[in-house]
């Protein structure tokens, strides 16, 4: 699996899904949109909006959260048959 996530740095969401994968040892690749040429533009191509964290998962955009909600731990779990 080829995992990329795009976040910022000032990002708290961002931050906690990257806690997430490290906890579950999800190796990923970051991209971040803040220091990456084009990411940010990138991520509205292809999102429609410029939301972060974003996963890409070989190829496919997954939000691994919910404003109001946070991040989805349940499901991603199951995405990445993990426990959580």
């Amino acid at each position: 699996m080829e995992l990329q996530v795009y976040s910022a740095d000032w990002c708290r969401d961002c931050k906690v899904a990257k806690h997430w994968l490290a906890k579950h040892a999800i190796p990923y690749t970051e991209v971040n949109i803040e220091t990456t040429p084009g990411a940010a533009d990138t991520l509205v191509k292809a999102t429609g909006k410029r939301a972060i964290p974003q996963f890409v998962i070989d190829g496919k955009w997954v939000q691994p959260y919910r404003p109001g909600r946070g991040f989805l731990f349940t499901e991603m779990a199951e995405l990445f048959g993990v426990s959580d």
